[in-house]
């Protein structure tokens, strides 16, 4: 396959998925991805939105598992930033494929629940208008200047319900626990990635994913000690990698958690990679996803945590 990828990723994606269904990524990467946004229900709702985009002439589709979310058919995504609905947060720019960690954790109203790689906020603010601003969420960011782009998506989206908490989310304190988790944990982006850049063979490399996968692992077992027992968190990564998702889940003690088999009105719309756990899911990179893994996952209400 002559691709700008780089050859070990190439070699990667023939591993895991074989000779076909990794051209089928190849040429995934190749589509130019279609602009999508959410409606910020915390600001507007989607019949002012719909009118909106009619007024200024944008042509749009619905998406079945999302009622929130907007797929642009006409537009680039700087042409969107000029609407009045963008500058002041009615709408939020975020991939199809971003959109579903949240959706999958099911946040519940006067809950405790923690976003541990927040930024730039995304599935922050969603998480906060799922739950109608109704619940504490503590999202963390130790990066200053990501820090500070996250607060400044969670003010205009108008997300009062949530903390950021400037910090490396595997230092929480152990005192801390939380009704549900959000993990979308540091990757190499495997599933993201722009194959028109010169410089992607210097960008994307072997060393990034071993960092990746020692950062994730961290970080999905600090996840797993500060749930609450018998409550859920959702691990996800922009990662078509089984080395950064099935293999970081089974780094974990079979004894502590259990997989929720992933379900909701409209999954069959999704162009799905299989994977090597059941009840997970992995989205192939297409003209309107990015590649995206998640996986939902309960502690046992037997667990302790852990020493």
């Amino acid at each position: 396959m002559e691709t700008n990828i780089p050859k070990f990723l190439e070699e990667k994606l023939e591993n895991q998925y074989g000779r076909e269904l990794a051209k089928e990524i190849i040429e995934g990467y190749k589509k130019a991805r279609k602009v999508t946004f959410r409606v910020n229900t915390i600001r507007s709702d989607t019949r002012k939105i719909e009118k909106e985009l009619k007024k200024a002439q944008i042509d749009y589709e619905k998406v079945e598992w999302n009622k929130e979310a907007f797929i642009i058919k006409n537009k680039r995504e700087k042409e969107i930033e000029e609407l009045e609905i963008y500058k002041n947060g009615e709408i939020y720019l975020q991939s199809l494929s971003s959109m579903l960690p949240p959706i999958v954790l099911e946040p519940k109203e006067k809950t405790d629940i923690l976003d541990m790689a927040a930024a730039p906020g995304g599935k922050t603010t969603q998480i906060a208008a799922l739950i109608n601003n109704n619940a504490s969420i503590t999202a963390c960011e130790l990066n200053n200047i990501r820090a500070q782009r996250l607060k400044y998506n969670i003010e205009k989206q108008g997300a009062t319900c949530v903390y950021v908490m400037q910090t490396d989310a595997r230092r929480i304190n152990d005192f801390f626990s939380f009704d549900q988790i959000l993990l979308d944990a540091p990757c190499s982006g495997s599933g993201t990635l722009n194959i028109n850049d010169q410089n992607l063979n210097k960008i994307f490399t072997e060393k990034l994913v071993q960092k990746s996968i020692k950062a994730q692992k961290e970080l999905l077992k600090k996840a797993l000690k500060i749930l609450k027992p018998g409550k859920e968190m959702v691990y996800s990564t922009c990662s078509i990698l089984q080395e950064e998702n099935e293999n970081i889940i089974d780094t974990l003690n079979k004894k502590e958690y259990e997989i929720i088999p992933i379900e909701f009105e409209g999954i069959e719309q999704l162009p799905l990679l299989p994977t090597m756990i059941e009840g997970t899911l992995c989205v192939m990179p297409s003209e309107l996803y990015e590649g995206f893994f998640v996986a939902k996952i309960r502690k046992k209400a037997t667990s302790h945590k852990s020493k």
